[in-house]
């Protein structure tokens, strides 16, 4: 057993097992065949590694008896004291065992079983391990068989299992084709590794997931992927939103000349794809969702049911649903809204009154986080605000509105870190769009009076007779004597 340390090293590296592992294995190995040769249920097998791991020694815990009833544990003290000369009635010796004559044949076969099944479940745990954190993620591969129309494919350590429901009906594999998916699920199998990784190529998180690749910004943050509608193999919406004003989520998803898009579109196999820009209003949104179609008109039925009504030309409504229905559906989906299409003319008969629509938008704004009769006090309650820039300025201690304004006009944030001064220049825009300043009664008592204050020591009275300077107390005049009176015109 020299170079068992040699081997341990070389299996724990191509099964990516850890040594103590394999050496536990080894443990259950020797029992397993013990336990084969001399009975179930005898635990009296010890077994000692050496430091090194270069060998490992058999021994036969047995206790000195005067009288042997059971010679599996037990050993005689005549024939204990040939190995211990002061073993005495009572104690216990370990006697070493050579497995070459003191295994049967069937230990053997018995101990090479058990090895087999512990490191098909230590494997089998490693990689359960391993890939229940990467479900979700994108895993690449090649076409190994095909059964039933399942696809096996070869990731390397695993087997990846694309099941037919999984495949888009646009796709046709032959062996060795490279194949992309995304980790559905995980699940022990019968192979020799015992795991199975399910894959995925028709959900929608597949299409997410090579956004993400396709799209910096979206893995990045700047861009969000608020939601996706697909019908495999035929079309896919898209909703994204971006988190800066400055980034249009459409154009950065679509590329310079659709580059990104394509890209995304070939590895579809040609599946359309649509991608629109996300809106909280679903007025918007649902308008946006039904592209191609132009909506005149979207009436929301019944807020908390989610039910709308889109209104379209004569021209656009079999645009709006689309072949089959696939475009509204989508878009209902999408949206996750029950979308009504309907021609201005249909429209006109539901009778829809102008109170009821007014109706539904105010239950539509009814829950927005700023009412219109509450009070913005706050960079981040003003509408269209970056919510990175409202950040940065709530952490300089800037978030109240009126300590901006006197900050950006004395010029306190032009160095501010984080900041644009067209991003500074456009919350102070925004605040003279949506703020009125009030002033409080003392400012205005205090105006009044300096301005009363000043209209006094501004106007000046002369004597009529003798022009002398005179003062509202006088009733004559110092100089020439002539009486008078003052009067309010």
């Amino acid at each position: 057993m020299s170079d068992m340390a040699d081997a341990i090293r070389a299996l724990s590296a191509e099964k990516g097992i850890d040594e103590e592992t394999i050496k536990n294995t080894i443990e259950r190995t020797i029992l397993a065949a013990y336990q084969k040769s001399f009975g179930k249920g005898y635990d009296n097998c010890i077994i000692k590694f050496a430091d090194d791991l270069s060998e490992v020694n058999i021994y036969s815990r047995k206790t000195v008896v005067d009288g042997v009833y059971d010679p599996v544990i037990e050993i005689e003290l005549e024939d204990a004291r040939k190995l211990a000369p002061e073993a005495e009635v009572h104690d216990t010796l370990d006697i070493l065992l050579d497995p070459r004559h003191d295994f049967g044949r069937g230990a053997v076969s018995v101990g090479k079983q058990e090895a087999h099944r512990n490191l098909n479940e230590s494997t089998t745990k490693r990689l359960m391990d391993e890939y229940k954190d990467k479900i979700g993620t994108i895993a690449v591969g090649y076409y190994q068989r095909e059964k039933n129309g399942n696809i096996f494919v070869d990731l390397g350590k695993v087997e990846g299992f694309l099941p037919q429901k999984f495949q888009s009906p646009r796709e046709v594999y032959e062996k060795n084709d490279r194949i992309r998916a995304i980790i559905h699920d995980i699940k022990k199998a019968s192979n020799s590794n015992g795991v199975q990784i399910v894959l995925s190529r028709t959900s929608d998180a597949f299409v997410k997931a090579i956004l993400e690749v396709e799209v910096p910004e979206i893995a990045d943050g700047t861009v969000e992927v608020k939601s996706v509608a697909r019908e495999a193999g035929y079309r896919t919406k898209i909703a994204v939103y971006s988190r800066k004003m400055d980034v249009d989520p459409v154009g950065a998803c679509v590329g310079l000349k659709g580059v990104r898009i394509q890209n995304v579109i070939r590895e579809l196999y040609g599946e359309k794809i649509d991608v629109l820009r996300y809106d909280e209003d679903p007025h918007v949104f649902i308008t946006n969702a039904l592209s191609p179609a132009q909506v005149k008109q979207v009436v929301i039925k019944d807020y908390e049911k989610k039910e709308a009504l889109a209104i379209v030309s004569e021209e656009d409504f079999s645009i709006a649903i689309g072949k089959q229905g696939q475009n509204v559906r989508l878009a209902n989906k999408l949206c996750d809204w029950l979308i009504d299409v309907k021609t201005e003319a249909q429209a006109a008969e539901l009778d829809l009154t102008e109170s009821e629509a007014h109706k539904a938008a105010e239950q539509l704004f009814a829950n927005n986080n700023v009412s219109e009769d509450e009070e913005i006090l706050t960079v981040a309650q003003l509408p269209g605000v970056d919510a990175s820039v409202a950040e940065v300025l709530k952490n300089a201690g800037f978030d109240d509105i009126e300590e901006f304004v006197t900050a950006y006009e004395n010029g306190q944030l032009d160095n501010l870190e984080g900041v644009t001064k067209e991003q500074l220049e456009e919350v102070n825009s925004i605040i003279n769009e949506n703020v009125e300043f009030e002033e409080s009664d003392d400012e205005v008592e205090s105006e009044e009076a300096e301005k009363s204050e000043e209209d006094t020591e501004e106007e000046e009275y002369f004597c009529p007779e003798c022009g002398a300077k005179i003062t509202l107390e006088m009733t004559k005049c110092p100089k020439c004597g002539v009486e008078f009176s003052f009067e309010e015109e």
